[in-house]
């Protein structure tokens, strides 16, 4: 079967494409490999709300409802994801895992779970967070009690009163002690490396509407024009135990590709002694986390809070090349003829805003493309 256009991805990235393309007047197919739309947000903690304000994370053409608040939670940004594809009456084939794709003369052919396509354009749009990381440790095999990723992780409900380490200090692992905290558990968090921890609002607007106003300035030059804003809002976190990153948090973003924690109540726990603060895990024995420096400590449960992979390879092995001097996949460009990543980076807009914006601009180089017989778009990112 022959399409125009294939968006692999039905969380915001696909569905965003999909609807850009819908209003360029361009039919799309768009293959999930779940049974739902946002299958990636359904499945996260609970606790989970937006870091980014809802006036600066809307898809293309659809606004968030006004009745939310500044910060949706995880089931109302659901609730919208479904709200968005009703709109745009977008119809995914759920169901559908893409297990190849190969560039075939100037088309592309997809190999699925149910079938083969061949494609003018296809969109990667599977999201950064596709594959949970869980690295391993000697031990860990033996550890008596629950060890789950993050990404297993609903709430702490079932761990009252029990010590529950966090590996981690991503905004997942910061949020996941806290919610453990309020349900009444003991946490500890693993920190192995130095970070940087920002606010989720900085003098009452979204710390994103601040970065915006620094975007125009080079990373360094932003840092230190935040900087004594960050020390009066953050503080010092050296006085936590935690180091910080010789950087700052929008060279963090720009030039490493990693997020910054955003603070929603971790530090607070780390001043008040109620989160407990515990270098990298060295080993784990039956019963206990040892760690650098041979300190060990007896815990009831683990939670790796140890980040996510795209992992592009399944489909495309040859995937690394797309990336770029970051590191970072080269996402809302055409990275090869007919190629397309969508929602695969990180950025100083936020998630949500960057996908947006790599949205239209896929869309525009795909209608481009389609307008112009025979040959295909060069993007180029802005």
């Amino acid at each position: 079967m022959s399409e125009q256009v294939v968006v692999v991805g039905a969380g915001p990235a696909g569905l965003s494409v999909a609807a850009c393309l819908s209003q360029r007047g361009i039919g799309a197919t768009v293959l999930e490999a779940a049974a739902q739309v946002g299958s990636a947000w359904r499945a996260h903690y609970s606790r989970l709300h937006l870091h980014t304000h809802r006036g600066g994370s809307a898809l293309p053409g659809f606004g968030f409802p006004r009745e939310y608040p500044r910060y949706p939670s995880r089931q109302q940004v659901v609730d919208y994801l479904e709200a968005y594809a009703a709109h745009f009456k977008l119809t995914p084939a759920f169901d559908e895992r893409v297990t190849g794709l190969e560039r075939t003369g100037e088309s592309w052919a997809l190999t699925t779970s149910k079938r083969a396509l061949q494609a003018k354009h296809v969109v990667l749009s599977t999201g950064l967070t596709r594959v949970p990381a869980r690295p391993d440790w000697p031990g860990l095999a033996t550890f008596r009690g629950p060890v789950l990723h993050s990404s297993q992780y609903r709430d702490g409900s079932a761990w009252k009163g029990q010590r529950v380490l966090v590996v981690g200090i991503g905004n997942s692992g910061g949020e996941i002690a806290v919610d453990l905290h309020e349900h009444g558990a003991l946490p500890t968090i693993a920190v192995r490396s130095a970070v940087n921890v920002i606010p989720r609002e900085l003098l009452g607007l979204p710390i994103l509407a601040v970065s915006a106003l620094l975007r125009p300035f080079p990373a360094r030059v932003a840092d230190v024009l935040a900087a004594p804003l960050l020390a009066a809002t953050v503080g010092d976190i050296t006085r936590v135990g935690l180091r910080k990153l010789p950087y700052g948090a929008m060279e963090q973003i720009i030039t490493h590709g990693r997020i910054p924690l955003i603070d929603v109540g971790t530090l607070a726990l780390l001043r008040e002694g109620h989160l407990k603060l515990a270098p990298g895990v060295q080993r784990f024995t039956e019963t206990s986390a040892v760690f650098e420096g041979g300190a060990e400590h007896p815990f009831d449960a683990v939670v790796l809070a140890t980040g996510y992979r795209p992992c592009l390879e399944d489909v495309l092995p040859d995937s690394e090349e797309l990336r770029d001097a970051s590191g970072q996949l080269r996402s809302g460009v055409e990275v090869r003829p007919g190629l397309h990543l969508c929602g695969l980076r990180a950025s100083t807009r936020g998630m949500l805003a960057e996908i947006a914006h790599e949205a239209r601009a896929v869309a525009d180089g795909i209608a481009a493309a389609i307008r112009r017989p025979g040959s295909v778009s060069r993007l180029q990112r802005t």
